[in-house]
């Protein structure tokens, strides 16, 4: 036989290659992210947006049960939310579309149980479509959460018929507003219903093929993205982007989900004592997007269709703090030295590379005078994998190096915190890796005023 003249479908090659790929690469060095996780991770830090008939109940979880004529909010202005969530430092925002008690905030064709039938603009809203639109105008990404346990709706208790049903919704989400930039897979509750995951995922990629899914860790094969596994804003543990079950490697970026107000998601009245204050808001970015994660913060608009005052201040006071710990990048300041100079200059488009084939190499940092220090903040680039595996922060004192932070993942980011430091020489020195490391970003700071001390 003449190999030459079998021909195989398409289809089958792409498969084929896939397979060998995936059995090929069954390596933690070896699994590398898609652009569309990197592009992802980039954006650091998101909003998720609780907004229903909760909000007009002080509830938490609705059951279904809440008359479409709870939701009518009087002063509803997406601006004013998305004012605040930019200020904050935000790069994108999911919003709640359905929550489990099945009320739509969009004018689904697929039920009566929606903002069409509420008193809200006569039942003619669009919500979903006001806050994409307000979203991007504020230069805020999009995307959305259709909770698929529906608490509501009687096709529910027939498995195939809600399948239809959820794919539908499912379906007008993704055609109607735009490039999605996440979309969120929870498996609260459910009652026991088993979804149709695949076909979930099919759908979604028909019409947005770039959405970061982000699931639960043991929806392994459907999501882009990862739980943390806690609601509290930690990540307590070295972060490695590659997991494995069952024997198959998937790289899977981590997302921590924690709500502004303590311990709920959703608006209530005479709540003030639960908000969070700035101090514990910075320890949950150091403890998320500080260790490689991406960050989820919770915000809930109250019943009159506004961010609470408090909210909206709360917000900006974070982004201005984060600000303020972030300049002056110390690292500027250094003595030029060739091509490592490409992780000193603030640019994360640009990377240094260790020689090829190197599993050790150190990033030497001069300055032409002392500086003062606390704080160390790495990039890796992972495009082509995530390959510290061991790394020590050292400076140089009395003519000899010490260590000041020591740690076994970078991965996206790592900030590390130390007593302050006086020095004119600093080092990343990296003890391990499974290849050469690329370091987009080496930067020093002193969050320490000179005031405190």
């Amino acid at each position: 036989m003449n190999i030459s003249l079998i021909k195989l479908p398409t289809a089958a090659l792409i498969l084929a290659s896939a397979l060998c790929a995936s059995l090929a690469a069954q390596n933690f060095a070896d699994i590398k992210p898609t652009a569309q996780q990197t592009a992802w991770q980039d954006l650091e830090f998101g909003v998720i947006l609780h907004f229903s008939t909760n909000t007009f109940l002080d509830r938490e979880w609705g059951d279904g049960t809440a008359a479409p004529s709870t939701f009518n909010p009087t002063q509803f202005d997406p601006d004013q939310w998305m004012s605040a969530i930019r200020d904050s430092g935000a790069k994108y925002v999911v919003l709640v579309a359905k929550h489990h008690d099945g009320f739509c905030l969009w004018p689904t064709e697929q039920t009566a149980y929606s903002i069409k039938s509420s008193p809200w603009k006569g039942g003619k809203g669009d919500l979903v479509g006001d806050v994409a639109r307000s979203a991007r105008k504020f230069g805020l990404k999009f995307g959305v959460y259709l909770s698929p346990w529906d608490r509501h709706e009687p096709k529910y208790a027939v498995p195939a018929s809600y399948d239809q049903y959820y794919l539908a919704e499912l379906e007008e989400l993704a055609t109607r507003y735009g490039d999605l930039v996440e979309f969120w897979l929870d498996g609260a509750g459910s009652a026991g219903h088993v979804y149709n995951f695949p076909k979930i995922i099919e759908t979604l990629r028909t019409y947005q093929p770039n959405a970061i899914v982000f699931a639960d860790t043991g929806l392994f094969e459907y999501g882009d993205a990862r739980w943390v596994g806690t609601e509290s804003g930690t990540v307590g543990y070295e972060n490695w982007n590659v997991i494995d079950r069952h024997g198959y490697l998937r790289w899977r970026p981590v997302e921590a989900d924690t709500p502004l107000r303590k311990d709920h998601w959703f608006w209530h009245p005479n709540d003030e004592s639960s908000l969070k204050s700035v101090s514990e808001l910075l320890t949950t970015y150091d403890e998320t997007v500080g260790r490689g994660a991406q960050l989820m913060l919770g915000v809930a608009p109250d019943n009159r269709g506004l961010l609470p005052t408090s909210d909206a201040s709360r917000l900006r006071e974070f982004g201005e703090a984060l600000h303020k710990r972030f300049s002056p990048n110390l690292a500027l300041s250094h003595v030029p030295n060739g091509e490592s100079s490409l992780a000193l200059d603030g640019n994360p488009d640009t990377f240094w590379s260790a020689a090829p084939g190197s599993h050790h190499a150190t990033l030497l940092v001069n300055f032409p005078k002392p500086i003062s220090f606390d704080h160390a903040l790495t990039m890796e680039w992972l495009n082509d994998g995530q390959n510290v595996q061991k790394y020590s922060i050292e400076v140089l004192i009395n003519g000899g190096w010490k260590s000041v932070a020591e740690g076994q993942a970078v991965g996206h980011k790592k900030i590390d915190s130390f007593p302050l430091v006086t020095t004119s020489q600093v080092r990343l020195n990296i003890l391990s890796s499974t290849g050469p490391a690329h370091i987009r970003e080496f930067q020093l700071y002193r969050f320490t005023s000179k005031s405190s001390q």
